[in-house]
C-alpha cells in the first residue's frame, strides 16, 4: 500500500491515498450517504448561533459523548461497514479508536473553519484517523504559532490521515469552502476518548 509520511515540526502525518479501492471506496460512500442518521446541529461563534455547515453523526464502543463549538454528540454503537473500517484502521495506526466524529459534506460551500481537535476528552496528545469518501477536498493545515508556517495536502477518495504525535498541540487544520461545483464528501475522523 502506497505511503507518504510527511515530518512536519512538531507534527507527524501520515498519508495513505489508496487505503480502500476506489470501487469499494464508492459502495461504502452510497452505504454511508444513505445509511448513517446524520443531524444537522447549531453551533455558536462568538456568541452568534448559525447552522452548522454540514451534516454529522457520532458513533462510538462506549457510552462517552463528545463536545465542540458548545455541540454535545451522544454516540451511536458501531457495526457493521463502520466497524470494519476502524478494525482496518487500527491495524495499520496500530491504534485503538474508541470514537468516530462523521462529517457529510453536501457541496463545496460545506466546510471545517481552523480549528485542532484538542478537546480535553481526547486526552493530552490527540492520535487522529481521517478516512475519505467521494468528492477530492483541500487539507490545508498552519502552525498555532505561526500562521506563515503552512502545509496543503488533497483528500481524495478512499485515502487515509493519520495525524500523529503531537500535530494536534501544536497545528491547526480546516476544510475550506470553494466555489467550485464539488459532489458530496463523507469523511470518518477517528479518535480515543477513555
Amino acid at each position: 500500500m502506497k505511503k507518504e509520511v510527511y515530518n512536519l515540526p512538531d507534527a507527524k502525518l501520515i498519508f495513505y491515498p489508496n487505503f480502500i479501492e476506489a470501487e469499494e471506496a464508492s459502495r461504502i460512500f452510497m452505504d454511508l450517504k444513505n445509511g448513517i442518521p446524520w443531524q444537522h446541529d447549531q453551533i455558536k461563534v462568538f456568541g452568534k448561533t448559525y447552522d452548522q455547515p454540514r451534516l454529522t453523526a457520532l458513533f462510538a464502543d462506549n457510552e462517552k459523548s463528545y463536545s465542540y463549538s458548545n455541540i454535545t454528540m451522544q454516540p451511536h454503537p458501531f457495526e457493521g461497514e463502520l466497524q470494519t473500517i476502524k478494525e482496518k484502521v487500527e491495524k495499520l495506526a496500530e491504534l485503538k479508536f474508541t470514537t468516530c466524529l462523521l462529517n457529510l459534506y453536501r457541496n463545496g460551500q460545506d466546510s471545517n473553519g481552523w480549528h485542532a481537535d484538542d478537546e480535553k476528552e481526547l486526552g493530552e496528545f490527540p492520535q487522529i484517523a481521517s478516512v475519505s469518501f467521494g468528492a477530492t477536498r483541500k487539507f490545508k493545515m498552519r502552525r498555532k504559532d505561526n500562521h506563515k508556517e503552512k502545509f496543503d495536502l488533497e483528500l481524495t477518495h478512499g485515502s487515509l490521515l493519520l495525524m500523529l504525535g503531537k500535530t494536534q498541540a501544536f497545528w491547526e487544520h480546516q476544510i475550506p469552502k470553494t466555489k467550485k461545483a464539488i459532489n458530496k464528501r463523507i469523511n470518518l475522523t477517528f479518535r480515543i476518548i477513555e
